[in-house]
């Protein structure tokens, strides 16, 4: 059976084709430009495998409300030109098929919670640090909506004295993402991430506030286990950092079997950067179901 899958990023999309055992057959990238420009292309390429379904992990914000006249849309997006864009009901009318829709970071968590570190557990949390900061949610078994879906990535942290950079989010400055993402690396620090491998204060500073972070998202969500990926956290030195100063803002509070492995509890991902698009591809299977 083969299925579709579309990780659809605010800077690339990424399409693939597999199968229900997680097999990934075939891909492409192609820029994230206008909806006249990308979706014609990203069409031809799932037609052409004659795909029984596809899945969407889609930047957003995006409406999964099955009930709202605008389900399938990504709406206030940053992007305009993407803004209130119904992409799930274009491919629908393209393709034929189900489509299984669900923020970026949800497909990621989904991806390893079917195939990957956190197969089996009922709660999982899954966070991406790049451009930007999400946070996808497993709860229960399931993926966490709400009244809409989670945005943990603009949780409202208190910046370190020390730290006298504003923010970079447009809406609110100073929250996790104005502070720790990417661009905001760049923008106090003067340079991209990769260039300041080798200055230990911007890590332990980034360590700091994704610390402050997970701390919360643990004591909000108790998770049974947490994945970090993205581009920032590709620097090795940073995940250690995170896992003490998580130990040490949690101050003994909670006594757990898994809290006295953080290098086990809080890890990265380990679908060798495939859990996006794997995640996809379930959506897509859980769509035809």
């Amino acid at each position: 059976m083969i299925l579709g899958a579309l990780e659809a990023g605010g800077t690339k999309m990424v399409c693939a084709v597999g199968n229900e055992k997680g097999e990934i057959l075939d891909r492409m990238s192609i820029p994230t430009e206008t909806p006249e420009v990308t979706m014609p292309v990203m069409a031809e390429y799932f037609r052409k495998w004659e795909v029984r379904a596809l899945g969407i992990g889609c930047f957003g914000p995006i409406d999964l409300n099955r009930n709202s006249r605008t389900y399938g849309y990504i709406t206030t997006t940053p992007k305009l030109a993407w803004k209130n864009y119904d992409i799930c009901g274009y491919f629908r009318e393209q393709l034929k098929v189900p489509v299984g829709f669900d923020t970026d970071v949800n497909g990621s968590m989904l991806g390893e919670a079917t195939w990957g570190c956190a197969r089996g557990l009922d709660s999982a949390i899954y966070i991406t640090v790049g451009t930007g900061v999400g946070v996808g949610v497993l709860a229960d078994g399931k993926l966490l909506h709400g009244m809409l879906h989670p945005e943990g990535g603009h949780i409202l942290i208190p910046r370190r004295e020390d730290d006298h950079y504003g923010g970079k989010c447009p809406y609110h400055g100073a929250c996790l993402e104005g502070l720790a993402a990417g661009p905001a690396i760049e923008a106090r620090w003067g340079a991209r991430g990769v260039e300041l491998a080798d200055r230990p204060e911007v890590w332990e500073l980034e360590a700091h506030y994704l610390a402050y972070a997970i701390t919360n998202y643990i004591l909000m969500l108790s998770p049974e286990k947490i994945i970090v990926g993205g581009g920032v956290m590709h620097q090795e030195q940073l995940l250690p950092l995170v896992r003490s100063k998580v130990t040490e803002m949690l101050g003994g509070y909670l006594v757990t079997e898994k809290l006295q492995d953080m290098d086990s509890y809080i890890v990265l991902p380990s679908l060798d950067d495939n859990q996006g698009i794997l995640g996809a591809l379930k959506l897509g299977m859980d769509a035809l179901a």
